[in-house]
């Protein structure tokens, strides 16, 4: 695979979780489709996740300090509103604490598990501390810092968790232009990290779907240094990049 960005040049790599390397919205939808059902809605899952999206966003804007499941909580009520059916406290908390049924995507663990010879790992997370351990469950990862909404008062695409990365990367002995951002979302992550000045590689995980499911669409110019589809073709490519690198030079 020919790469315009370099990928022997960073010594870290740090992750958005829920959409990159967890499956949010199958996570999302095994909850507001059975509660669509029971309203009589007719809304496909990819309706459901599209009617959530804007709704999570906006909780997360005006409660920066809530916790995970209160936004989950009130991001389904919201979204209730949106579609005109009730969601009762039985609903709204059975998504609230949903995030450990969540599934990884099938080549996050072992992706990151190859990744991790030639990279340290930083996890940067709109979710709390003990939703995000109950992910690393499923996906094994041995992550040099773990930054969570909680741990910064704040939700991406707020700027607030790549302060907190920039700060811990002296403790970590690598300098800022070492670093590289992997993410599927372009709103939540991918335009806070040109903002911040970090390079990104975006996931496409929804590459062979239309529209922006879960995810608020985009507003505004949006850059990443590479595509990949999954994480598993990133870390083909690391491998192959490193592989290259050990390689003599030819006489």
């Amino acid at each position: 695979m020919s790469l315009a960005i370099d990928l022997t040049r960073f010594r870290v790599l740090s992750f958005d979780c829920y959409g990159t390397l967890i499956d949010w919205e199958a996570g999302i939808a095994a909850v507001l489709a059975p509660w669509a059902r029971e309203q009589g809605l007719g809304h496909t899952a990819e309706e459901l996740l599209v009617a959530y999206a804007d709704n999570e966003a906006a909780v997360e804007r005006e409660l920066p300090a809530a916790l995970y499941p209160q936004v989950l909580a009130a991001a389904f009520r919201r979204t209730g509103a949106t579609l005109q059916a009730a969601v009762d406290d039985r609903w709204a908390q059975r998504l609230a604490v949903s995030v450990p049924d969540w599934p990884a995507f099938p080549d996050s663990a072992a992706a990151l598990a190859r990744l991790s010879a030639h990279y340290q790992l930083i996890i940067v997370s709109n979710v709390d501390r003990a939703g995000f351990a109950a992910s690393n469950r499923r996906l094994r990862g041995e992550f040099a810092a773990i930054i969570t909404a909680q741990d910064v008062g704040a939700y991406k695409p707020a700027e607030n968790h790549f302060k907190a990365l920039a700060a811990k990367l002296p403790e970590l002995g690598v300098a800022r232009e070492e670093l590289l951002h992997v993410a599927q979302s372009l709103f939540h992550d991918h335009l806070p990290a040109r903002r911040a000045g970090l390079q990104s590689v975006w996931i496409n995980r929804r590459h062979d779907r239309p529209g922006w499911g879960a995810t608020p669409q985009p507003q505004g110019e949006v850059a990443f240094a590479a595509e990949f589809r999954s994480l598993a073709e990133l870390a083909d490519a690391a491998d192959e990049a490193f592989a290259a690198d050990a390689r003599p030079a030819s006489a």
